[in-house]
């Protein structure tokens, strides 16, 4: 690694060029470019073969899928959620018209703490959106149980965990339905895109309905859908990087064991280990730094080095300005709170050298010399 390389967070994984051009070549011949055509169905069996469910339903992109999810299930009032999570989750629940209700997170891995909702949940509560954070898995177990005890939906933003499984499981099959995100700095990419992964098989009609202007098998608007399709173009990418995808986890794999084993033992720096139970993707490498750690300070450390990591999540999507702007109180989360302000994702995709992986740690622990010598 060069200065004048710049190193970014993440880098999109494609597969050979001449495997694209082969994969999208009949498109020419039929004209198909779109409406949920033989690449878009195609790619819907490959996923739900990878993932071990019976239902998917393709998305343009995740976020739309997130708010297709919420009005297709017929969700009302509020929602629990957490605000540790990238603004589509927030935004997808307020322009459905509901209100989230921030749940803290737990310490360990930043997903949702059960031991917080039961305290949260109201007359007007219908469902529980929690989200795998940075592929760490949610405690479905609990959560399940609880909404079922109180009658509500569970509903998971499984954007970060794709083809993630725990004991054997892939937690595509958990709660009502998950959405995933295709979007290019993801571990599994179809430039743009995402599905949603459901129990019901009931829902495939509707879900389709809503993602296509409202359209029924009858050729009538049933419902007031929107336009939310998946282009053959997209589905072709994705049924080329799903050929490759255990490759590409594989080397990402080997990326987190450089930073883990840099990072290992050292006070100040916590890496999230994922457990034995779990297959995890390595989607990302965040980061929590405390004591001699400063994150900003390790943020631009790096940065004069020409690498790039990013503050994700920073800020709480409850403390955005928009948010703030229009919200005056919301739900304390001490623990998300702290967690926003001191972790930091490291640059981690299947393409990073360990050279490069190597230097970057050693950018990091040199960071705390430096801040010492400056206090």
């Amino acid at each position: 690694m060069t200065k004048d390389k710049p190193i970014l967070v993440t880098q999109s994984s494609l597969p050979p060029f001449e495997e694209y051009c082969k994969e999208i070549a009949g498109i020419w011949e039929t004209r198909h470019l779109t409406n949920m055509g033989p690449k878009h169905n195609e790619l819907e069996v490959g996923l739900g073969k990878y993932l071990g469910v019976d239902n998917v339903t393709l998305y343009t992109n995740g976020h739309l899928a997130l708010e297709n999810m919420l009005e297709a299930y017929g969700v009302t009032g509020e929602i629990i959620t957490t605000p540790f999570t990238f603004v589509s989750t927030t935004n997808a629940i307020l322009r459905s018209g509901l209100m989230p209700v921030f749940c803290d997170v737990k310490e360990d891995d930043y997903t949702i703490n059960p031991e917080k909702i039961e305290d949260l949940i109201t007359d007007r509560t219908s469902a529980i959106l929690a989200v795998h954070v940075y592929g760490n898995v949610c405690d479905d177990d609990v959560v399940s149980k609880i909404a079922k005890k109180h009658n509500l939906k569970v509903f998971y933003d499984a954007a970060h965990a794709f083809g993630v499984r725990k004991n054997g499981v892939s937690v595509a099959t958990y709660g009502d339905c998950s959405m995933f995100s295709f979007h290019a700095t993801k571990v599994f990419n179809t430039v743009e895109g995402g599905a949603l992964c459901y129990k019901d098989g009931a829902m495939k009609p509707v879900l389709d309905s809503y993602k296509n202007f409202g359209l029924d098998a009858s050729k009538d608007y049933s419902v007031m859908g929107g336009n939310a399709k998946m282009s053959e173009f997209h589905a072709a990418m994705g049924i080329c990087n799903l050929r490759h995808l255990d490759g590409e986890i594989l080397k990402r794999k080997r990326v987190f064991g450089i930073y883990a084993s840099a990072f290992d033992g050292v006070e100040g720096i916590k890496v999230c280990v994922p457990p034995a139970d779990v297959e995890h993707n390595y989607a990302y490498m965040p980061v929590l730094f405390t004591g001699a750690f400063n994150r900003d300070d390790v943020f631009d450390a790096l940065a004069k080095e020409n690498v790039f990591a990013r503050k994700y999540f920073y800020p709480l999507t409850n403390r955005t300005t928009w948010f703030r702007k229009n919200f005056v109180t919301t739900q304390p989360t001490p623990v998300a709170e702290f967690v926003s302000d001191n972790v930091l994702c490291l640059p981690m995709y299947a393409g990073l050298s360990d050279g490069d992986a190597e230097r970057i740690a050693d950018i990091v622990l040199k960071s705390a010399k430096h801040r010492r010598e400056v206090l």
